[in-house]
């Protein structure tokens, strides 16, 4: 998911064939895209940007705000519509220190508001991608988060265990808090899914559970050509008295790259792995037809009426342009069957005209 995303450190020669995983490196450029519908006034296309890998919204106070994996910085984008965010200005809020254990390889920063303050998490390490990558924190007491300054808090590391971590994300349940990433075990290059307790937005407390690995089919696209086998970028979507864990699956390099998901209670100790259950099929695949390679890394917003669901994901416009730059943020309203479950449907074509989000 990450910009060059994680390649087995067992294999450095495919390492070097499939990209360069220094702070801003990219993948395959998108092959020209045919020329898009005209847009009026009340439909948009896909892709919101043309580039954009690991798609984070935030909304708050009527304003959306927009991270995504620059592979060198940390920029927002603010905007009151989402169908708009090409036209939203960027801003610039963290920019890594010349050398160091966090100068390189930032990935999937996501924005979040605790304890009255902005929070950012996101993956960096000190470069030669990607063993060293961790978990960052940023803070800021302002208002508005691209405004003010912002303080890094430090690596966000589980008590006694340091190990490769990426993809953090915050999920609030039975008045805890608690952080959900993509980690590994020692002496593995397998990206399973773990959650810990926070006891404050920049702490972990106690040890980490183990969710998720990749032992599905679908999950281990990628192995079969000696890269990782692949679960990542969690994100927590609520409904009907269940929390859904929509997470990535498969390696990025292959286009098979998807939406995985477990389902627990609301109400449930989160930290039980025995409180998930893993959808058997993905919930989000490639569609050839459609221009979407690849889907995946995805996060999720409401309409400013209230009224609609939307999913941002990325995906790669050709076959086989893995993991780099012409990754491209797109969205699209969802619905819930009748179990509580989300329904994503199938990545829309960019060719076709999209009813912009309701009260936009």
């Amino acid at each position: 998911m990450r910009l060059l995303s994680r390649y087995s450190l067992l294999a450095p020669l495919l390492l070097v064939g499939l990209l360069n995983c220094n702070s801003g490196g990219g993948g395959t450029p998108p092959a020209p895209n045919p020329p898009p519908p005209p847009v009026t006034s009340t439909t948009f296309t896909n892709p919101l940007l043309p580039s954009g890998p690991d798609p984070w919204v935030y909304q708050k106070d009527g304003f959306y705000y927009y991270l995504a994996t620059t592979g060198g910085d940390i920029t927002i984008r603010k905007t009151a519509r989402m169908s708009e965010l090409g036209s939203a200005v960027s801003t610039t809020v963290w920019t890594p220190p010349p050398a160091g254990l966090n100068s390189r390889d930032v990935w999937a920063p996501e924005l979040h508001f605790l304890d009255g303050k902005w929070y950012v998490y996101f993956t960096a390490g000190p470069g030669n991608c990607c063993g060293g990558q961790r978990t960052w924190v940023l803070e800021n007491a302002a208002a508005d988060p691209t405004t003010g300054p912002w303080t890094l808090k430090g690596q966000l590391v589980v008590p006694g265990q340091d190990l490769w971590a990426i993809d953090a994300t915050i999920l609030e349940q039975n008045g805890k808090r608690y952080v959900l990433w993509s980690g590994q075990e020692a002496g593995s290059v397998q990206q399973n899914l773990y959650i810990a307790q926070l006891s404050n937005p920049w702490t972990i407390t106690g040890p980490r559970a183990l969710l998720s690995q990749p032992t599905l089919s679908w999950e281990i696209n990628g192995s079969q050509s000696n890269l990782p086998k692949v679960n990542e970028g969690p994100e927590i979507l609520k409904n009907a008295g269940k929390t859904f864990l929509i997470y990535s699956a498969s390696h990025c390099a292959t286009d098979d790259y998807c939406l995985g998901q477990l389902t627990a209670s609301a109400t449930a100790d989160p930290m039980d792995p025995a409180a998930w259950t893993k959808t058997p099929t993905p919930v989000f695949t490639r569609n050839d037809a459609n221009r979407a390679f690849g889907p995946g890394h995805n996060s999720f917003f409401v309409s400013k009426d209230g009224l609609e669901n939307w999913l941002v994901y990325h995906a790669n416009p050709q076959p086989g342009q893995q993991c780099g730059n012409a990754r491209s943020p797109r969205m699209q309203k969802f619905t819930f069957r009748a179990d509580g479950s989300p329904d994503f449907g199938s990545p829309v074509a960019t060719s076709t005209a999209i009813l912009k989000p309701g009260g936009e």
